[in-house]
């Protein structure tokens, strides 16, 4: 079997018993890389030598019996705006080209203390301002499914890497559908935690009460491992919440009898691509053959999820962007004359076209005139959402909808419309504006061979409640194991 179609919890397996090394695994993957990554693009960096350091230190963790994680020595994959130290973090953005960061994310403290090996930066949309990762100073990532399509955003290089085996599991970051798209366009599972169930300190903000660090893998099983070790509270980030301690991967037991499971009456008809909707159905009948029951929901709500996540989303995104001036790190324009001058060349140069537009859309919402009309009126709305989603979680215990409802859209058809492709987030968003953990699982795929996705939320904190629903299913079916045609293998074990 190749190297790379293992899943991390096998691969990790693997290594212990010794069948092969850290080092063998990661070399695996930079051999996947070297030969096909430039079909897909879907790094940003690879930092060789500090990972085969990783690994090694790996390698000596689990020679000398210290390591207990499952995934000790497993090469994992990190979205570029999540801090590594002294290795380049950009947010696929020319403003932040060539820098290092000086510390390591909380979430990627945790991987290296748990053994796991950072193999490389992942390329996404320019500070996860997208939904198809062609905005990235980097040029766009590819949908291994089809090269001509996008694999998603704003995380596609994660979903892309994972689909086309050049990575073993990833950590990506979630705004408002960013993990869970990207997953469903790419065939892989992806999942945005609760809000503040992950710290968010070292990942390099668009929407601070937005933002979730998530795992996307090639199953349910890659996802609680990754959880178990980046998960927790932690002191560096005010935001994160000491939800009860759990060990996802040890509460996988694939029991659903008697769950819940709410079907919103909004998320199916008009809209929706057939395909999609007929291989959510089709997830649905499977819940419940294996003995889930399903509860008709109303959640009218929905149809402001949008206008409201884009309203919070630019006005946090152009507070947080406001750092990057010219002065103290990144890109600095070259001719100016005055500060002002420096801060709107540097800027206006160093910023591309959709993170300038979200930074002026922002700045109006925020702006005096317009503050309570926009920004006043979205948080209200956010609550009301919040309540709905509260209410319906009293019917049911995991709702399921569609992930997206299309399949990966052609590459260059969304940026030419920005208005169609917000409206893609329907499904999506909704989960971040109420802090709720939200699983993408495959589910099938439409008439042209693109992967479909459907999805899972809980209420907050239910996160292993999501993630067993999904292993459920993916142990009555086999979506998740399908790969991509053409891959060339990597090694064998």
């Amino acid at each position: 079997m190749d190297i790379l179609d293992l899943t991390a919890v096998e691969l990790g397996e693997r290594i212990r018993k010794r069948e092969l090394s850290a080092l063998e695994a990661l070399e695996a993957v930079y051999g996947a890389c070297r030969a096909r990554d430039r079909n897909w693009n879907a790094y940003a960096a690879f930092e060789i030598d500090p990972a085969r350091t990783a690994a090694q230190r790996a390698q000596a963790l689990l020679d000398s019996g210290e390591a207990v994680s499952p995934l000790a020595g497993v090469p994992v994959g990190i979205k570029d705006n999540l801090n590594v130290r002294n290795c380049l973090t950009t947010c696929a953005s020319k403003i932040l080209r060539g820098y290092r960061a000086p510390f390591d994310a909380t979430a990627v403290r945790k991987l290296k203390d748990a053994g796991a090996v950072p193999a490389g930066t992942l390329n996404m949309d320019e500070f996860a301002m997208g939904s198809t990762s062609e905005t990235s100073c980097y040029g766009p990532v590819r949908n291994p499914w089809d090269r001509e399509r996008v694999p998603g955003g704003s995380s596609g290089g994660a979903a892309a890497a994972v689909a086309a085996r050049e990575c073993v599991c990833a950590l990506g970051s979630d705004t408002g559908g960013s993990v869970r798209q990207p997953a469903s366009y790419c065939g892989v599972t992806g999942f945005k935690p609760s809000y503040g169930r992950v710290s968010r300190y070292g990942l390099i903000a668009y929407g601070s009460s937005l933002d979730q660090i998530g795992p996307l893998a090639r199953d349910v099983r890659d996802c609680a491992a990754l959880l178990d070790i980046i998960a927790g509270p932690d002191p560096m980030d005010a935001t994160s919440i000491p939800f009860p301690d759990t060990r996802f991967l040890d509460a996988l037991n694939g029991d659903i009898h008697g769950l819940r499971v709410g079907v919103p009456e909004e998320c199916f008809g008009d809209g929706v691509e057939q395909d999609v909707q007929t291989g959510v159905e089709a997830f649905l009948d499977e819940l419940k053959r294996v003995g889930a029951e399903l509860v008709p929901l109303r959640l009218p709500f929905l149809r402001y999820a949008v206008p409201v996540y884009y309203i919070l989303a630019t006005a946090e995104a152009s507070s947080n962007l406001a750092r990057f001036d010219g002065v103290k790190y990144g890109f600095r324009a070259e001719r100016y004359t005055t500060i002002e001058d420096l801060y709107t060349r540097t800027r206006s140069e160093g910023f591309g076209k959709e993170v300038q537009r979200r930074i002026l859309l922002g700045t109006f919402v925020l702006s005096s005139g317009y503050y309570d009309a926009y920004y006043n009126k979205a948080l209200k709305m956010k609550q009301m959402i919040m309540d709905g989603f509260a209410e319906a979680f009293r019917r049911c215990d995991v709702i399921a909808l569609p992930v997206s409802p299309t399949t990966a859209p052609a590459l260059g058809s969304s940026l030419s419309d920005p208005l169609k492709m917000y409206l893609s987030d329907i499904f999506t968003v909704p989960v971040n504006l109420a802090g709720l953990p939200g699983l993408s699982v495959p589910c099938g795929f439409d008439r042209r061979g693109l992967p479909i996705g459907a999805q899972l939320l809980g209420a907050s904190g239910a996160d292993a409640t999501v993630l067993n629903a999904g292993y459920a299913y993916q142990l009555a079916t086999d979506w998740h194991k399908r790969r991509p045609e053409g891959l060339e293998v990597s090694g064998n074990v």
